[in-house]
């Protein structure tokens, strides 16, 4: 079984959909043995629910989303996944800083996965949830391939 975790600053916008569209897509390709998660680098956000702009968004691309609760990353996560993926540069200095050196090459940037990498704009900030869903398509594509399990 293959195991991620997907991370940002707050858990509420952008790993929170990067989780869900991800479930999505692997449950529509049938693929199984994989489990999917995210949390946050920040203790702001613990305990709420993602933010409603994700809701919304999720909503529009008919994908399903549970009753969302915001976790923060742990060390003891970096055992316990296969890949931890953060959104933006920021995100993967925090989670080194939680989880500490990366010796078995776990931690990478989402849109690492493309073919133009760079980060994942918060929309927290910006209000461009359209652009981070596009975003976060592409980063998933990419990892999909890179976990040999997409072709297209």
């Amino acid at each position: 079984m293959v195991k991620v975790l997907f991370v940002c600053l707050g858990n509420i916008c952008r790993s929170p959909m990067a989780e869900y569209v991800f479930k999505d897509m692997v449950k529509k390709k049938n693929i199984e043995n994989i489990y999917i998660d995210s949390s946050a680098t920040s203790s702001e956000e613990i305990g709420n629910s993602m933010h409603y702009g994700t809701r919304n968004k999720l909503k529009e691309m008919n994908i399903e989303y549970g009753n969302h609760i915001v976790k923060k990353l742990t060390k003891q996560d970096y055992d316990k996944f296969d890949y931890i993926i953060g959104m933006e540069e920021q995100n993967i200095k925090d989670i080194k800083k939680i989880v500490g050196q990366d010796t078995k090459n776990k931690i990478y940037k989402l849109l690492d996965f493309s073919n133009n990498p760079r980060d994942i704009v918060d929309p927290w900030y910006t209000g461009d949830f359209d652009t981070t869903y596009n975003d976060v398509v592409e980063g998933l594509e990419g990892f999909l391939k890179h976990l040999n399990l997409y072709s297209g």
